[in-house]
């Protein structure tokens, strides 16, 4: 009986505990968690399971100046690939990035958690962001 009490107590404080997230946090934690597993599926056999890359094949995903300044490209990398000279890291990089064939909202999702992995800490890429960023792939 008092293990059954405790259990309940317990059990209402998380109940507490998850209603006082805003509703931004549960939408950032649903995003990344999702964008685990669709990073896992995906991304992870090509760029690491801890985003670290292949060598001189392929890039990390550490560096945050980089993610920062193409998140409105991030979308269309994933969508339709990347082709071209790239500077991760200092490193240069010279290969072909295949494009997946993800919805907007796995998009959005494996962004989500590119974006805070891996010492990136870039928000939440909703799926109005990515939905707007794909209008604009070239």
């Amino acid at each position: 009986m008092k293990l059954r009490i405790i259990g309940l107590i317990a059990g209402a404080v998380l109940i507490l505990a998850a209603s006082c997230q805003s509703e931004q946090e549960m939408e950032f934690a649903r995003y990344y968690s999702a964008g685990s597993l669709v990073y896992q599926q995906h991304c992870q056999n090509c760029h690491g399971d801890k985003g670290q890359g292949l060598q001189i094949l392929i890039p990390p995903l550490t560096d945050s100046v980089f993610l920062k300044n193409n998140k409105t490209k991030l979308a269309c990398f994933v969508k339709n690939g990347l082709e071209g000279k790239i500077t991760i890291n200092g490193r240069v990089f010279d290969d072909q990035m295949q494009g997946d064939d993800l919805s907007p909202l796995e998009i959005a999702k494996v962004l989500t958690y590119i974006a805070n992995s891996y010492g990136n800490k870039l928000g939440t890429i909703t799926l109005q962001q990515v939905q707007n960023d794909l209008k604009t792939c070239e």
